[in-house]
């Protein structure tokens, strides 16, 4: 055959570099399993042993393995099976835009930002857009006529560029690209602070047209550390203490007022709040010293409205901030500071810090000391010297590490924080100050935590449905197609070793979602071989010899497989635009795998048979078994077709009516919430577990918050989902939440367990949370209109594609009647079993990238009957349109079939064995390849029939012929 050298030669190339790039991981791992097996469970004994290792080399000839340099070339594993966190973080941009408007108290701006903060909740465009649209309302519901120039608005010294004639569209391209800019150092100072955690294959992104950067750190077990690493702004800044005296008559006030009106700020009349505040145990320059367990009721006392209208005067603008943590002998109480604010809350010396280091004190505590730069120093040397001998306080981040008394004016820019700082706390602090400051705050929006336990059951879990799923194939092909059988299977690996050196080697991070993805495109990929043996078989039938039949097979399937691999890999794209972490690794696998079985599958196996033809052996293409298997079949599918229509109008009718009137039930992601899945030591009981957390999860108004507790897979694990907190993105919330499951679970949790160990830290932990998941309601929003966004889009692309490729509207709309058909099954399955099925029947982000795999699979099938129409129209022109039809469908039955049965197998593997986390993802699967089927010979088929019908082509084929004859036949 033609090209078979160049054929030969790309696979030789291909093999070796995927060999290369796939080297590293297997040397790593065999590192790893010699110094487990010297270690154990030891983790201090592990590294030593890594370490001895580290040092000696394997030298292959063309390259040489140690195993540093292996570890950073290794395939990338996500967190779901690794172990880690991935998050969202948000740069605030009302911080930016305070910061641009060099924190401006006009009015009109103010109200501006407070509105737009209360529209984002609910909006999928930016925030800076919003509050374009909500400055211009209240602009002009106040008759301001302010411009965007405006001195007091953006037209200032922080933006130079912007003169007072500038026009308003001029204002706010120079603000996005500023905030652009902001977002990208924002991303750099992420990075930078990533890397100094020596975290191992850290993948950090920005998201394009949002203020967000996505961070994913597999491996990571401390978790709180790295949510309060990331989300630190290091904003350091330096300011006035006010004293107890100052502020003690308010605090009494504030108690009388409680007395009087408790309820409308948040807590019972009989609350004393100087009692709370403790002030005789005062040790500081704080003005409270309140009980760890009271300071969310000051917190909300003091923030309610009606607190704020009652300060005077001299207080008016002061903020009232934590220390950053207990002092020592006083570890249950922490300090409430008095800070003196000003009408825009900027601080007298907002440092930049020049470097920072660890050192210690003349008790030789722990502390860090700094060098500011040259405004900085300038500006403390100022604050200093006006407030010798009163306190001043250090805050990073709206928390006062320190608190001393001025003794005298400090001139040269260096100064001293303490605050009863652990060795690794110093460390984190002195990372932080060194990676620079974020351009505003950052926070949490979306967070997925998996213990390394969960992620150790995952890869188990895969691992076992990859080698299961792959006998089936390995078993069927060679049962069903005998010697051909053999040449798929071998195939079918080289393009399993392509598909994952191509994977390393563009640095893809590999899933679990990534595994089934490799599973079903490999199942996929044989669906190019059956359409070539299926032909080959007919060539048989007709009379040729072996190796006519061969050639024409290869050669009249091509268009046909081209057409099923084309569409199959839009929806891979379009997966990939819209989806996120985990479902971006399903979509590149399966991406890839389709490219290469177009290499392996038709190319590679075309090479391979041919070869052994030419040496004068045969190739058999059946077994005894199959060889007469939907021979002769014919079915009178059009004929049938009204009973189909019956059958699916009830169908979609019940569907629509469950979603109607029972709706669905939305996953975290798409609802926003936080959702846990926590493993326990013995069997627990889903009801019980709920009713003691709805006494946890109340609100400040007495409300129960949303609480969902279902079983989870086994009967020792749970999975909780709760909206409690869900608008706060604090890393204070979080814990909240955590202390408050925790509280309520510890009666069914061993003995000896505390918040720590429940936390699930612990590789080899027998009970705590596996795993979590925090999606803020602005989040939810996104993810709602991106999966409408991508269902919409692949619908579009496949009409214009089947309008494309077979030039009439009435097989594209036939082919999007099948998908939309099939959706509306799936979506009213869901639905109606929402509540019945043993495993999640969420309608998440999982969901959505099944559905639209569905599409991609449904649509291939019918591809492959369309196609089989077109040939027929050339050869067959004598036929009515309807036998046209039914001969067109009978005579690709066996190649439906047959890729229908092996991708039900291979999805039913995955589903059983797979993991609880796979689940609900297989079913829609499932479901999507039985209706499927039945989609493309009743409805897509029989829709297109109608279609021609009415206009008039009826008779014979030779009314609806193209002018032009195809290129290729099937």
């Amino acid at each position: 055959m033609q090209g078979k050298g160049l054929i030969t030669l790309v696979a030789i190339v291909l093999g070796l570099i995927c060999l290369n790039e796939l080297l590293p991981t297997w040397y790593s791992s065999k590192i790893e399993k010699q110094a487990t097996a010297v270690a154990g469970n030891d983790p201090v004994k592990y590294q030593k042993e890594i370490a001895r290792l580290s040092k000696d080399t394997l030298n292959l000839g063309f390259t040489e393995l140690y195993y540093s340099k292996a570890k950073e070339k290794e395939m990338k594993l996500g967190l779901d099976l690794k172990g880690g966190i991935n998050v969202l973080l948000e740069i605030n941009q009302r911080d930016l835009v305070n910061n641009l408007t060099n924190y401006s108290a006009n009015p009109v701006l103010i109200e501006a930002l407070n509105r737009t903060d209360q529209v984002q909740k609910n909006s999928t465009k930016s925030y800076i857009d919003n509050f374009f649209t909500q400055f211009d309302v209240v602009n002009k519901e106040k008759g301001a006529n302010l411009k965007l120039a405006d001195p007091e608005i953006f037209g200032n010294t922080n933006l130079t560029e912007i003169k007072y004639n500038t026009t308003d569209e001029e204002v706010r391209k120079i603000v996005k690209n500023r905030i652009e800019l902001s977002t990208g150092t924002a991303y750099e100072v992420i990075r930078t602070r990533i890397d100094k955690m020596g975290v191992t294959q850290p993948n950090v992104q920005r998201v394009p047209g949002t203020g967000r950067i996505s961070v994913e750190m597999p491996g990571v077990k401390d978790i709180d550390r790295v949510k309060k690493m990331l989300q630190t702004s290091a904003k350091l800044q330096f300011w006035e203490v006010q004293q107890i005296q100052e502020v003690y008559p308010y605090f009494q006030e504030l108690n009388a007022l409680i007395a009087a009106k408790g309820d409308s700020m948040g807590v019972a009349k009989t609350t004393n709040f100087e009692n709370l505040i403790q002030i005789n145990t005062l040790k500081s320059n704080g003005v409270a010293n309140v009980k760890l367990s009271d300071t969310a009721v000051v917190n909300k006392i003091l923030n309610s409205p009606i607190a704020k209208r009652l300060r005077p005067a001299n207080i008016k603008y002061t903020q009232f901030q934590w220390g950053y943590k207990p002092e020592a002998g006083d570890e249950n109480n922490l300090v409430l500071y008095a800070i003196r604010g000003n009408i825009n809350q900027k601080a007298p010396v907002d440092g930049a810090v020049d470097n920072a280091a660890i050192s210690y004190d003349e008790l030789g505590r722990v502390v860090v000391d700094m060098q500011m730069d040259s405004k900085g120093a300038k500006d403390w040397a100022t604050l200093t010297e006006k407030n010798v001998g009163k306190p001043v306080a250090v805050t990073l981040d709206n928390v006062v590490y320190t608190a001393p008394n001025v003794v005298n004016k400090i001139p040269n820019g260096r100064t001293q924080i303490s605050g009863n700082f652990s060795q690794s706390e110093a460390q984190d602090l002195v990372n932080v100050l060194g990676a620079g400051k974020l351009p505003a705050g950052a926070k949490i929006v979306q967070a997925e935590v998996v213990g390394p336990s969960l992620g150790a059951e995952s890869v188990k879990a895969g691992l076992y449905s990859f080698l299961f799923a792959f006998a089936i194939i390995i078993v069927y092909l060679i049962l069903y197609y005998g010697g051909a059988g053999i040449y798929a299977v071998i195939a079918m690996i080289i393009n399993l070793f392509f598909l994952m050196g191509i994977m390393d080697s563009v640095d893809a991070t590999l899933t679990l979602p990534g595994i089934a993805g490799i599973v079903l495109s490999m199942a996929m990929s044989i669906d190019a071989n059956v359409i070539v043996y299926e032909r080959t078989k007919e060539e048989l039938f007709a009379g040729k010899n072996i190796k006519e039949a061969y050639n024409e097979g290869f050669n009249f399937s091509l268009s046909a497989i081209i057409d099923g691999n084309v569409t199959s890999f839009l929806t891979a794209i379009v997966l990939y635009i819209f989806g996120t972490g985990p479902i971006k690794g399903f979509a590149v696998t399966l991406g890839i795998g389709i490219l290469m079985s177009m290499f392996t599958c038709v190319l590679l196996t075309r090479v391979m048979i041919f070869s052994r033809l030419a040496k004068g052996k045969n190739i058999s293409v059946w077994t005894a078994f199959s060889k007469n298997i939907f021979r002769n079949t014919w079915f009178d599918f059009i004929g049938k077709r009204k009973y189909a229509y019956i059958f699916s109008a009830i169908l979609t009718v019940i569907c629509l009516a469950s979603i109607a009137t029972q709706g669905f039930k939305y996953g975290v992601d798409f609802n926003g919430g936080r959702s846990y899945v926590v493993k326990f030591d013995k069997p627990v009981d889903a009801l019980a577990a709920q009713d003691a957390l709805e006494k946890q999860f109340v609100n400040n108004e007495g409300e129960k918050s949303a609480l969902d507790v279902k079983t989870f897979g086994t009967d020792n694990q749970l999975k909780i989902t709760t909206d409690y907190r869900i608008n706060e993105e604090s890393l204070e919330a979080d814990q909240d939440v955590e202390n408050k499951l925790f509280t309520g679970l510890k009666p069914m949790l061993p003995a000896n367990a505390n918040l720590k160990s429940f936390k699930g830290s612990d590789d080899n932990a027998t009970f705590g949370i596996t795993s979590s998941v925090k999606v803020g309601p602005t989040v939810a929003d996104d993810i709602k209109t991106g999966g409408a966004m991508a269902l919409a889009i692949a619908l579009i692309g496949i009409f214009l594609y089947i309008l494309f490729r077979f030039k009439r509207w009435q097989f594209s709309t036939g082919a999007v009647a099948s998908l939309v058909h099939d959706s509306i099954v799936i979506l009213g399955a869901y639905s109606l079993l929402k509540n019945v099925m043993p495993f999640s029947m969420e309608i998440n982000q999982d969901f959505i990238a099944a559905l639209l795999t569905v599409l991609g699979y449904s649509i291939n099938d019918t591809v492959i009957i369309f196609d089989r129409i077109r040939e027929y129209l050339q050869d067959r022109k004598a036929l009515t349109l309807e036998n046209l039809f039914n001969d067109s469908i009978s005579s690709t039955l066996g190649r439906t079939f047959n890729t229908a049965f092996m991708t039900f197998l291979v999805i039913l593997a995955i589903f059983i064995l797979g993991g609880e986390n796979l689940r609900g993802f297989m079913f829609a699967l499932l479901l999507g390849v039985g209706f499927g089927t039945y989609s493309t010979w009743f409805i897509a088929s029989a829709v297109s029939y109608d279609l021609l019908k009415k206009k008039g082509v009826e008779g014979s084929a030779k009314g609806m012929q193209d002018h032009k004859k195809p290129e290729q036949k099937k």
